[in-house]
């Protein structure tokens, strides 16, 4: 598995791409967000660890810029802790984050978890095709369409979606959703649901702001 770190410190990253390496993982290093944004262009990897607060293009923009022509898993590294940050980081597509000092303990467990669920090889096969109204997922090739024409959605988004989709009728809290889709008590701010469940209204619905599938039952959750 190849993973891209991206951080200004350089110290950081080579903390990182040590303890990674001994994992077995592939580690490419990057110290500003242009240099990641070229380097996730021209090549191949599985998943991106971008640092907010970066010189040249912040890691903000970098993950905007990489949305753009990739839905590599993305986990955000910052300074700050503040619940707008997390926020915005969502919004430009990040599927993680991690607010520094943290532990490597804890990025290698969301490292496996994030390529875990986003391996193919690991869906299960007995619902590979779903489609409902409009709206289609292939959880074999983790892959969405909208009136068959395809539909880019980052790691997470896709996890609440295929979750969603194959249990229609049932309520999820904000807090279920973070249990299931983040794991293991993702300390996380709750909005963080509202924003991907917004994402996939304005990617997956034809009048996001009347959605017909991806719905609020009003003080419980969301459901299909």
């Amino acid at each position: 598995m190849r993973i891209l770190v991206v951080d200004d410190e350089k110290l950081l990253v080579k903390g990182i791409k040590f303890n990674l390496e001994n994992e077995g993982y592939e580690v490419t290093g990057a110290y500003d967000g242009e240099e990641a944004v070229n380097l996730a262009r021209d090549n191949k990897f599985d998943l991106i660890v971008l640092d907010l607060m970066m010189p040249v293009v912040d890691g903000l923009e970098a993950c905007r810029r990489i949305r753009e022509f990739s839905s590599v898993p993305i986990i955000m590294l910052t300074a700050r802790s503040e619940d707008a940050n997390k926020l915005m980081g969502f919004e430009y597509g990040a599927d993680d984050y991690i607010t520094k000092p943290f532990n490597i303990m804890e990025l290698r467990a969301r490292i496996r978890a994030i390529v875990r669920r986003a391996s193919p090889q690991n869906q299960k096969t007995k619902s590979e095709r779903l489609r409902i109204g409009h709206i289609e997922i292939n959880s074999a090739e983790r892959s969405a369409s909208r009136d068959g024409a395809p539909v880019d959605l980052t790691v997470k988004e896709f996890d609440v979606i295929e979750l969603l989709m194959n249990n229609p009728g049932r309520v999820y809290s904000r807090e279920n959703l973070l249990n299931i889709i983040w794991g293991y008590e993702y300390p996380g701010e709750i909005r963080t649901v509202d924003v991907h469940v917004r994402r996939l209204r304005e990617k997956l619905e034809l009048d996001p702001a009347k959605p017909e599938y991806i719905l609020t039952k009003w003080g419980v959750g969301y459901y299909f």
